[in-house]
């Protein structure tokens, strides 16, 4: 097992470009199915989920050229889905994307189950309820799902039951070449659902309401090909704006989109971080005196998920009792229980609320990832504590961040892979 070994203390400076998207690119790269024709996706980050999909893609009959670091070409002919690896199919929730391209083309599919994080149950209901919709016939035997769809896909009403990203994105894609419009109402709006909207399009869909909780999509019988550049990764910026903030260090982080931020920025301006925003770029500066507040994970543009966990270790050193209210998912605590090992004062009331009472200081321990985003928390700890920390499991780190090891080493982090 592969893991990081840590001494805190030190004070991050200088400058850090942002990745691709993750979760943007999955969907990407599973739209790219949809055509026959070829399409260049831009702006890939190279974190494992992304080669694993990239390699089930090619496993399955697509050609997958480089043309550079972070840009691919993908020809998707004699794609052949009896040769889906189901070890990596198992490995990621982002697998369940390739239902729909290859219901597309094969009309009959048998997939095992998606993986993902253990971040609570994840039940896949809202996407079997939405194909079911679209009149696709569903049977789940054992750990493979069967899917059945009618000769012809026809536009539809589509209500969600939840604000489900992927569902979300499924049921786009469905939509894209079915026959008419459809229309997805109690949709996700986050950024890589619009970034799946504007692919869409440039292969040759008509969309409105990307950014909103109802989507509508005239779809086409053949779409094209589409070049596209992929957004950048949200949480990948808060994760270092938390480094810098943490460590009382200063800097910049670049490649951006501040828009896509906006309900954290105004936190973090509440808990006192000192920062400034440009157009692409987020400045930051020495911070002292932080401040608690409540967070309450919410539907984008509501404070997301995935960036409650970096924030509850900033927490630690505010001032004051903080609130965590995460409904959401009923394990995304798994990493305060590690902090509290570091000697953090944190009291977990329920699955989905937790008191943070600081400024507590952190010491160095030996603690476990459970997930990509808890796993990049406590590396935030471990930079912040005295002495020194362990951080196992960095496999699942690794499945989001494109070398976050080595860019924290380029700030002044003494970090180490062991």
């Amino acid at each position: 097992m592969k893991k990081f070994f840590i001494k805190g203390g030190s004070s991050l400076s200088g400058e850090v470009e942002i990745q691709g998207y993750k979760n943007s690119a999955g969907a990407i790269l599973a739209a790219a199915l949809l055509t026959k024709e070829p399409s260049v996706i831009d702006n890939l980050p190279k974190c494992a989920d992304i080669l694993n999909e990239i390699e089930i893609l090619e496993k399955i009959g697509a050609k997958v050229i480089w043309l550079d670091g972070k840009k691919i070409k993908i020809i998707p002919k004699n794609i052949d889905p009896e040769k889906i690896p189901f070890d990596l199919f198992e490995k990621m929730r982002i697998s369940v994307l390739l239902i729909p391209p290859l219901l597309h083309h094969f009309k009959k599919i048998k997939v095992p189950h998606p993986g993902g994080d253990k971040i609570g149950l994840r039940p896949i209901t809202t996407h079997l309820e939405a194909f079911e919709d679209f009149g696709i016939k569903v049977e789940e035997r054992g750990r493979f799902y069967c899917f059945e769809a009618p000769k012809k896909l026809r536009g539809k009403r589509i209500v969600l039951k939840e604000f489900s990203v992927t569902a979300t994105e499924n049921a786009m894609m469905l939509a894209a070449v079915a026959e008419g419009k459809t229309k997805i109402e109690i949709a996700a709006a986050e950024p890589q659902v619009q970034d799946l909207g504007r692919f869409l399009e440039k292969m040759g869909t008509r969309t409105k309401g990307l950014g909103t909780h109802t989507i509508e999509i005239e779809g086409r019988k053949q779409l094209r090909g589409g070049t596209f550049k992929i957004s950048p990764d949200p949480i990948e910026a808060v994760t270092f704006f938390i480094a810098f903030a943490i460590s009382k260090g200063r800097g910049k982080i670049k490649n951006v989109n501040p828009d896509h931020l906006t309900i954290f920025l105004r936190k973090m301006k509440e808990v006192g971080v000192n920062f400034k925003v440009k157009r692409r770029e987020i400045l930051i500066k020495k911070s002292e005196n932080l401040r608690a507040t409540k967070i309450q994970t919410l539907p984008y543009p509501g404070f997301p998920t995935d960036f409650q966990p970096m924030t509850s270790v900033l927490l630690t050193q505010a001032q004051g009792k903080s609130l965590i209210h995460e409904p959401l998912y009923e394990n995304r605590f798994q990493h305060l229980h590690e902090l509290k090992k570091m000697g953090a004062d944190i009291e977990i009331t329920d699955p989905h609320r937790a008191l943070i009472f600081g400024k507590t200081e952190l010491f160095g321990n030996k603690i476990n990832s459970t997930d990509i985003r808890s796993g990049a928390a406590l590396v935030l700890a471990a930079l912040a504590a005295k002495g020194e920390s362990i951080v196992e499991g960095i496999e699942q780190i690794e499945r989001g961040y494109e070398n976050f090891d080595e860019k924290l080493r380029k700030l002044g982090a003494k970090i180490e892979r062991v």
